[in-house]
């Protein structure tokens, strides 16, 4: 009988060692399940944010949008807690010739590998029926919305600024309070 005994032991061994390795062979062949996607916001990047100080009314963000991924990446919204509503804008030409803003139908796109500048008197974010005065100092967190509907978040600070005294395509000149600065 210890004939047989021994056998079944080593057989029982040699059978659960070449299980145990042929898991860790399948583990090392196959991604992980756990790796997350990247997402168009794991891309991004937001330098010089900031927003321009106002009492009331309408103003607006500012920054440097960078994409370090190798596809486009599209901003369809914005949103804050310091506006009931953000559009994007572009700054265009009009029949007349003058500059006017114009909410940027489709969002802003971030070329892959490149940069997007939201300036004054350029492509921005308008804030829009502030929910409180925007007084400099202050701090202020934007959450943008992507074409792959990942959501991307940044700080900007509120800064004083004389300038940015836009016309909106059919309004006149925008009250982007500025005569507090």
């Amino acid at each position: 009988m210890k004939l047989t005994t021994a056998p079944s032991r080593i057989a029982v061994v040699a059978v659960v060692l070449m299980l145990g390795l042929s898991g860790c062979a399948d583990a090392t062949e196959t991604p992980s399940a756990s790796a997350d996607p990247e997402t168009a916001a794991d891309t991004l990047t937001m330098t010089d944010a900031w927003v321009k100080a106002s009492e009331s009314g309408m103003t607006g963000a500012f920054g440097l949008v960078e994409n370090s991924g190798t596809d486009d990446v599209t901003i369809v919204s914005a949103e804050t807690t310091a506006a009931s509503m953000i559009e994007l804008h572009e700054t265009v030409a009009n029949d007349a010739g003058d500059m006017v803003m114009q909410e940027k139908q489709g969002g802003f796109v971030v070329p892959a590998g490149g940069s997007i500048a939201l300036a004054p008197g350029a492509n921005h974010m308008m804030l829009m029926g502030l929910t409180g005065p925007l007084a400099a100092g202050e701090e202020n967190t934007f959450t943008l919305t992507l074409d792959d509907g990942s959501s991307f978040e940044f700080t900007a600070p509120v800064k004083d600024y004389s300038g940015a005294n836009e016309t909106y395509e059919g309004d006149t000149e925008m009250d982007m309070d500025t005569d507090n600065q």
